[in-house]
């Protein structure tokens, strides 16, 4: 008479842990390996942007044109995305997203290294967008197909952690690229990059769309676009939208680069070197982030991480309108960057929450486009109000700062108010 096995500690048998091993094997590989890519090459090129539109003759109105544009991309792409994940599933345009983010590289790299126009840049810039955005609003679709509720949280913050892990050698490897080679040389490195990540995913992936309906089904009909009128979702809507106007200026560079180069004369190298510091000190807290928000509540990191951010956007505010050095300038790059961490993945998370099963792919195709229509709103807002005498007395910068700090700080009572708390944990098994 044999003798039952005990069973190993932790209660997984060794098949079981196998089978555990091999999926977070593959959620590296088609994850978090396309993250860091993608952190990698947006710090690679971020940094040299402004040098780039410098060397075609034109001056800071061009510079903010160039991430202007890219946020119109993204702004463009969600709603036919989220339309063709639902209706041709998450697969294809998940790994069509980062192919379409190389070809852009490739053709800025050609204008770069022939001397060819502001218009091809900005149009290059334009696909990149739509092809970052095509990658993004399939990955969160994908986690929401597949990942329980607590912990969604962790999975999408991940995705943003390990992305700064590309991010923080980047910045510093654009910067000395562009010096020692040229400004050509970090698009075509991050061409390549993006394109070697992907070859996993090509291998790994499946499709993760649920199931389509026959004709003769008892089940519940498909869902229609009225169900994105149900609360609390265009208050979900609202908030991303706001958020997005005030991160949307960190997030990729944005303005605070273009500030840092244009007012204080920083070099691509010595902004580099500060975007490497901010991932840093960003990844940890990026994971802790998710492990809050799994733990606790979307709001306890959603609510102080927009108050927060908005204090910052107004320090960076008071800094330019009392004539301070860039020591401030420094400090006030750091304590936005830090806030904005603290914010990163969370808006997504809460809206894997509250998304209809049946058209996930349309709420997030719906839930991008007021996002980074927020984003496109970051740095055409910084622009305007940074050129243009709104009030005589009041110094430009000052206006377009405090402008992104009023819309962090209305986000956060927003969501403190008016949303309650999504994370509802189904009771434990005796």
């Amino acid at each position: 008479m044999t003798t039952p096995q005990e069973p190993p500690r932790g209660g997984e048998s060794p098949a079981e842990r196998a089978v555990t091993k091999r999926n977070l094997v593959n959620l590296f590989l088609t994850l978090h390996l396309p993250a860091i890519s993608i952190g990698l090459g947006m710090g690679l090129t971020a940094v040299v942007l402004p040098e780039l539109t410098k060397s075609l003759g034109q001056g800071v109105g061009a510079a903010i044109g160039v991430f202007v544009v890219y946020q119109a991309g993204t702004v463009v792409a969600p709603l036919p995305t989220g339309y063709l994940i639902d209706r041709f599933g998450r697969r294809t345009m998940l790994l069509a997203g980062p192919v379409v983010v190389a070809i852009s590289s490739f053709l800025i790299a050609y204008v770069a290294a022939n001397d060819g126009s502001i218009v091809q840049f900005l149009a290059y810039r334009f696909i990149g967008g739509i092809g970052e955005q095509m990658w993004m609003l399939s990955r969160i679709t994908v986690i929401a197909d597949t990942a329980p509720r607590d912990q969604r949280g962790r999975q999408i913050t991940s995705m943003f952690g390990v992305q700064q892990f590309g991010a923080l050698a980047g910045p510093v490897l654009g910067g000395l690229a562009a010096v020692g080679i040229g400004l050509w040389a970090p698009f075509v490195l991050h061409g390549v990059i993006v394109l070697a990540a992907m070859v996993p995913s090509f291998l790994l992936q499946r499709e993760t769309a649920p199931p389509r309906r026959g004709a003769g089904s008892d089940a519940a009909p498909a869902s229609s676009w009225r169900e994105l009128l149900v609360h609390p979702i265009p208050v979900v809507f609202l908030v991303q939208f706001l958020a997005n106007v005030t991160r949307g200026g960190v997030f990729g560079g944005g303005v605070i680069l273009i500030y840092g180069s244009f007012a204080y004369g920083l070099s691509a190298l010595e902004l580099g070197s500060l975007r490497s510091l901010m991932a840093v000190i960003g990844i940890p807290m990026t994971f802790t982030v998710g492990y809050i928000m799994d733990r606790f509540g979307r709001k306890y990191t959603i609510v102080p991480g927009l108050a927060l951010s908005g204090l910052a956007m107004g320090y960076l505010a008071f800094t330019w309108y009392a004539g301070l050095p860039v020591s401030y300038f420094i400090g006030g790059f750091i304590a936005i960057h830090m806030a904005v961490n603290i914010i990163s993945g969370n808006m997504q998370t809460l809206g894997t929450d509250v998304a209809p099963p049946a058209a996930r792919g349309r709420f997030f195709g719906f839930s991008r486009l007021i996002a980074q229509s927020g984003s496109f709103l970051s740095p055409v807002s910084f622009g305007v109000l940074s050129t243009t005498a709104v009030l005589p007395f009041v110094a430009s910068y000052t206006v377009a700062f405090a402008f992104l700090a009023g819309t962090a700080l209305t986000a956060s009572v927003i969501v403190a108010v008016f949303i309650e708390e999504t994370l509802h944990r189904p009771p434990r098994a005796p």
